[in-house]
């Protein structure tokens, strides 16, 4: 059993209205699909899933979903979450089967930063690229995260996709050959200069913005209805 588990409920009631009374109740929509059997509806705690949530590890690793005294391995897919609120809104969980691949995506740890070369002799900063890769491995041979060493890294050099150590048994999705994606760079931090006038137009911008983006009661029906209608779009998803 893994450090992870859920305990999820069946779910009969379908649809925008029965969504959103659950969420009124601390419980929210999900589906597990996958693994050569039928998507089934669920219901997660929200508390108990946002504190799982905290922390990272909970995103690349092998989950137990127990539903009464049964319990099937799975991997987080997707999260749906509420545009302005910490609400979760949706859950997609995909069954893994031990001789089966799955494709998962693993953050990036970027270690020795305070001693790199670049760091400490160019006087350059450390800029990270992307966060996270996306591999295919067994369910065995599923890693919580990647290292990515810099303490090597000068000034104005960069970090590509394949400095990258892979242990056996786990494959990058990404084509190498075609596309080396660089992850990290050391560079000289650019002073930007903001004008007064700039400024206070930047700001009034802000403003602007946290004006349109407060919501209301209509406004939040319609993140839940956008998210049940994405669930519903989504469901299909069992033959994988």
């Amino acid at each position: 059993m893994s450090d992870f588990i859920l305990n999820a409920e069946i779910r009969d009631d379908q649809g925008k209205g029965a969504s959103r009374r659950l969420r009124r109740t601390g419980k929210i929509p999900a589906i597990l699909y996958g693994g050569n059997r039928e998507s089934r509806s669920i219901t997660l705690d929200h508390q108990v899933l946002l504190h799982q949530m905290e922390n990272e590890a909970f995103f690349s690793s092998i989950l137990t979903v127990k539903v009464g005294d049964t319990t099937q391995d799975a991997i987080l897919k997707d999260i749906q979450r509420h545009p302005v609120k910490r609400h979760v809104l949706h859950v997609d969980l995909q069954r893994v089967l031990a001789d089966q691949e799955i494709r998962v995506t693993i953050p990036l740890h970027f270690i020795n930063e305070d001693i790199c070369v670049g760091v400490r002799e160019g006087g350059g900063v450390i800029s990270h690229i992307i966060s996270d890769v996306e591999i295919t491995c067994l369910p065995r041979h599923l890693p919580e995260y990647f290292d990515v060493d810099v303490a090597e890294l000068e000034l104005d050099q960069i970090v590509h996709l394949s400095d990258v150590k892979i242990p056996e048994g786990v494959s990058l999705t990404a084509n190498l050959e075609e596309y080396d994606q660089p992850i990290a760079s050391c560079h000289i931090a650019k002073e930007i200069v903001i004008e007064p006038e700039e400024e206070e137009e930047e700001l009034e911008g802000v403003e602007g913005e946290l004006v349109e983006g407060e919501e209301g009661e209509e406004g939040e029906e319609a993140a839940e209805g956008a998210a049940d209608e994405q669930a519903a779009d989504d469901s299909p998803k069992g033959s994988e």
